[in-house]
Order: structure tokens, then sequence, then C-alpha cells
């Protein structure tokens, strides 16, 4: 899959929660994790049994006045708003930083003003920060990932012959000789 893509938390207060997001963070392949405004500890965030903070960077932020994001990568919120995008609807930027709020209040005014979209995930109420996560990184990994297309019947593929091709390999630079 091209680009990358980070998870983050805005003022988040439950260390399993927050386990809970870092281990499906992690589990999905995201490039780096961040907090702003965390209300716990990563130490207690023990639901997080893949020891992500191990294997990704975590970057952790007082406030949003502190928070940077590497240059060209897009900050998308997940709320629910009136003019949210609803998720199937939504093309993913190749390079994003998603940003979830925490689980007694929505995303902070000051982060719902730093995004460059807001999505919502089309429910009938809130669901848990954890899950909304692996919703979210599950439509993008639809999404952007080679994968064939669904069939139109139930079931997996039953027509051969339509595999991806091989991933690109790149070759030696090719140097043309001045004067030819």
């Amino acid at each position: 899959m091209r680009g990358y893509f980070a998870i983050g938390v805005d003022g988040i207060s439950k260390a399993m929660n927050l386990g809970n997001l870092l281990r499906s963070a992690h589990a999905f392949g995201a490039s780096f994790f961040f907090t702003i405004n965390a209300q716990v500890k990563l130490a207690d965030a023990a639901s997080d049994t893949s020891a992500a903070s191990g294997h990704l960077p975590v970057y952790q932020f007082k406030s949003v006045t502190d928070f940077r994001l590497p240059q060209g990568c897009q900050l998308v919120g997940v709320e629910i708003t009136e003019d949210a995008i609803q998720l199937p609807s939504f093309r993913h930027p190749l390079r994003a930083a998603y940003v979830f709020g925490s689980e007694r209040m929505s995303l902070s005014e000051p982060v719902l003003a730093r995004c460059v979209h807001v999505v919502r995930i089309p429910t009938r109420f809130s669901i848990n920060v954890g899950m909304a996560g692996a919703i979210l990184m599950y439509d993008r990994l639809v999404s952007l990932g080679q994968f064939r297309e669904r069939p139109v019947r139930p079931g997996g593929p039953a027509v051969s012959g339509t595999e991806l091709p091989p991933p690109h390999r790149w070759g030696p630079p090719i140097m043309r000789r001045k004067g030819r």
C-alpha cells in the first residue's frame, strides 16, 4: 500500500481504550501513534498486548499548540458532526493522521479546527474509540490496498486469471550517453 498513516487521540482518559487503539494501530501497520492532552499514561495501557510502543513511534503532545505532523500529512478528524463526510464515501489521503476524541467528549475545538477533513462512521450512536479506530483502519486498508474487486456473487473470486500483477521491481538506473 502506498503512503502512510498515523492514529491519534485527543484527551483520552481511559487506559484500556488507549491500549486497544494503540494495539490496533500496530496491527494495521500505522507509521506512528500520537496523543494530544492525554489524561492517562502510556504505561497504564495494559490492553496493548502487542507492546506496540516498542514497535512504532509514539508521540505525546501536551496540547494542540505543541502538536506537529510531517510535511504533507493531512489531519483527519473522526467525529459525529453535521458536515462530516460519511466514511464509505471518503477518499483517504495517501499521507494521513487520523485523530479521535476522548471517550466522554468530542474532539476539542482547537483540534477540530486543524483538521483538513472530518469523517464519521455511519452508526446510530457513538461507539468505543478502539472499535472506531479499527473500523477506520480497515476502511483505509480496503480503499487503498491492492485487492481484487469483490465478486458479484457471494463468496470469493471464482474466475481464475483475475489475480493482481506482481509488484513492480525497481532495476538499476538507465544511463544514456550524451551525443547520441
